[in-house]
């Protein structure tokens, strides 16, 4: 404590110091340091100046480099393909086979006279087989249907991982503006508090102050000290997560534009998420998709009808002997007893239906719920932004006052410590609130399904999950012109 303001305790003479002396000292360091308090705020409430790039740039490249991304457009590729391997099967069937057959021994008999006589042929078979589904009760083209309906499903999917790779891309750039921030306000906190301590040692030379004020201020350091190398490794952290979200490290970030609310209110925000969000509409495409396998189980009692055909000829060598033929035909094949195996499966099936509108239910649910709470957290965050303005100046007037009261000896050293730690936390709540409520609003727009790069406006080539579907889903030959084509696609997509 400033002993020297003691005027009507009860003291020993020495430890009393003359008021007018003491303002005068006392003024003389406080100037000192406050000179350096003043610089430090100035930089803490001066926005920076260096700006390199923005929130988009960012968002851009974790859209281009993200590997769970390319995982799930593979995904999406192989259910296209689902579609392909579906709709071969009404085309014809055509396959080949061949059989080279060596045939030797020896035998004894009346015709050969008791003799042993050896015996070899060697015969080549060659042959054609043909199939062609005239019939099946539709199976076949509600297994087409069903896969369309299943690439549908996994395109939303897609778009919901686009959602979360952005969203995370942005946590980790808000993270990093943040500590970052941080440490250069707890950097300017360790230079301030050093320059008290400097000043607070020149007083107790003189015997302005006491031991006390120095221990205070030596404790302040050190705690500045331990926050600086705190928010230092938060930093650290912040790049690492900006790293495997964006895939580079980040420059220098620049702070993001605030904007207005993307509905007009929670509950249409809510219709909107409802309407298109990918989650339900994925799930509206797996209820379909089960649907037509249920179609499809409910059908498999049903005989199936084929044309078959078949060439095949058959050489001896070492002969005149030969054979050829083919043959042409109707083939209609059904169960009869199967031990129950085809009613099991349309149980199956039916549950798999009841199963999948049941995950509408929830995943209707949950959206409705997750959009109501991302609105009030963005509402929340801009509530406490607001109040955290109002706490800097509020704290920053309270700081000058204790600062001009200290020079008349109104207040303390510990005072005048603890005025500008309240400064310094308010900037702080400040930084978390600011970045709290960028991180909410895109938050909002992804519970929305309005966080993707199309939506964005982002400067990247947009995936069209199409490109690759129109090109595989009449299963097209490798030797056509659309295979050719397929093929060079296929290497594109290795490359990148």
């Amino acid at each position: 404590m400033l002993q020297g303001l003691c005027i009507t305790c009860d003291k020993e003479p020495d430890m009393i110091l003359p008021i007018s002396g003491l303002k005068r000292s006392l003024t003389r360091s406080l100037r000192g340091m406050t000179a350096s308090v003043a610089f430090a705020v100035t930089l803490m409430l001066t926005p920076a100046t260096v700006q390199a790039e923005n929130l988009s740039d960012a968002l851009a490249d974790a859209y281009r480099n993200s590997g769970l991304l390319e995982q799930n457009r593979a995904l999406l590729r192989f259910a296209d393909d689902e579609v392909a391997v579906q709709f071969a099967a009404l085309r014809p069937i055509v396959n080949w086979a061949t059989d080279f057959t060596r045939q030797y021994g020896t035998s004894r008999s009346n015709q050969t006279f008791g003799v042993i006589r050896g015996s070899a042929a060697n015969e080549l078979t060659v042959g054609l087989s043909m199939e062609l589904l005239l019939w099946d009760a539709g199976r076949t083209e509600l297994g087409v249907e069903r896969a369309k309906e299943s690439v549908l499903a996994t395109r939303e999917a897609l778009r919901g991982v686009e959602q979360r790779v952005l969203l995370a891309a942005v946590q980790a750039y808000m993270s990093v503006r943040a500590t970052s921030e941080t440490v250069g306000l707890r950097e300017n906190n360790l230079r301030v508090i050093s320059e008290e301590l400097r000043a607070a040692n020149d007083r107790f030379e003189v015997g302005e102050v006491t031991r006390t004020d120095v221990a205070l201020t030596e404790a302040r350091l050190a705690a500045a000290r331990a926050g600086l190398a705190q928010a230092q490794g938060d930093r650290a952290i912040a790049i690492e997560d900006f790293r495997a979200a964006v895939g580079r490290r980040p420059g220098s970030l620049t702070a993001p534009e605030r904007r207005a609310m993307p509905a007009a209110s929670p509950d249409a925000a809510k219709q909107v998420a409802l309407r298109g969000h990918p989650d339900m509409r994925q799930a509206g495409h797996e209820i379909t998709a089960a649907e037509l396998a249920l179609a499809a189980a409910r059908k498999s009692g049903l005989p199936t009808v084929n044309l078959t055909g078949s060439l095949g000829a058959t050489d001896q060598f070492g002969s005149s002997n030969f054979s050829r033929g083919g043959t042409i035909g109707v083939e209609a094949s059904g169960p009869i007893y199967q031990g129950g195996r085809i009613n099991a499966l349309q149980r199956q099936a039916v549950g798999r239906v009841d199963a999948a509108r049941g995950n509408l239910h929830a995943t209707r649910e949950q959206i409705a719920q997750g959009t109501g709470s991302a609105w009030a957290q963005v509402e929340v965050a801009r509530a406490a932004r607001a109040a955290t303005e109002e706490q800097i100046r509020a704290a920053q007037v309270a700081f000058q006052g204790v600062r001009e009261e200290a020079t008349l000896g109104a207040r303390t050293t510990l005072d005048v410590l603890n005025a500008e730690q309240e400064l310094l936390d308010a900037r702080a709540n400040q930084i978390t609130a600011a970045s709290n409520e960028i991180t909410a609003y895109y938050a909002l727009l992804a519970s929305m399904g309005l966080l993707t790069a199309e939506q964005l406006k982002l400067r990247v080539q947009i995936y069209d999950p199409a490109e690759y579907y129109n090109l595989v889903k009449s299963a097209p030959l490798a030797r056509s012109a659309q295979g050719q084509q397929l093929d060079r696609v296929l290497k594109s997509l290795s490359k990148q």
